[in-house]
């Protein structure tokens, strides 16, 4: 009687008992909330080992920048703003068990005085990179935590990133290559795929690039006993 070799392999393919689960580097409570939509975040605080619900917060971000700026808010403020009412929406709704650590985190790009927002399509992020290019740009990146309805830490990183002097011709090249995927960022690249062909030098803390300050979380939620020490 011949051997059936691919019923085998598809029993052991299929076998859920092969698939080791995941290790968990956090304690059994509280619940770890990101009160965001980003995938970028969801995965970097995932691949660290940590169990969260990632629940969009609605919040009016572009009147919330165009306030602050009209206000003379410093790039800092306002990037813990837009964390602030992120995270606040979140643990004020129903949605949020009590107790729950809630996470907001934002960026504002600030070059020479001036504020960038995510290009609203392929034109505006050709504009935004053409003014960035060979330029020195800050990311003011902020995250705050929240907790039975108060703010109980917060802290705002600056990664400087100067892009090279690229030419006309790579980036016709890169923005067809990268299609609409740059839309979701603040620069209009993304670092850690094909955007760092778009620069020189690059300072700061890989997550803080990606949108959040991942080691002074960590060690905030650790001296906390949410993450174990």
């Amino acid at each position: 009687m011949p051997f059936d070799y691919r019923s085998t392999e598809t029993r052991i393919l299929s076998d859920s008992s092969l698939v080791p689960p995941p290790v968990l580097l956090q304690a059994e409570s509280p619940r770890i909330v990101l009160a965001s939509q980003s995938r970028t975040r969801r995965i970097l605080l995932e691949q660290a080992g940590l169990h969260i619900e990632s629940r969009p917060a609605r919040v009016d971000e572009h009147a919330i920048r165009e306030s602050a700026l009209a206000e003379g808010a410093s790039p800092d403020d306002a990037a813990l703003l837009l964390a602030e009412m992120k995270a606040r929406r979140i643990d004020n709704s129903d949605a949020v068990v009590p107790d729950a650590v809630v996470i907001g985190a934002d960026q504002i790009l600030a070059c020479d005085g001036e504020w960038f927002e995510k290009p609203a399509d392929r034109d505006g992020a050709r504009t935004q990179l053409l003014r960035l290019r060979g330029r020195t740009h800050v990311l003011h990146t902020a995250v705050v935590v929240r907790r039975g309805g108060q703010t109980i830490w917060h802290h705002v990183a600056r990664p400087e990133l100067t892009m090279r002097p690229f030419s006309q011709a790579f980036l016709d090249r890169y923005l067809t290559a990268e299609g609409d995927a740059i839309l979701s960022s603040v620069g209009a690249y993304l670092l850690e795929g094909r955007g760092v062909h778009l620069f020189d030098r690059v300072e700061g803390e890989h997550a803080a690039i990606l949108g959040l300050p991942l080691l002074k979380l960590l060690g905030f939620l650790r001296q906390h006993g949410v993450v174990m020490s």
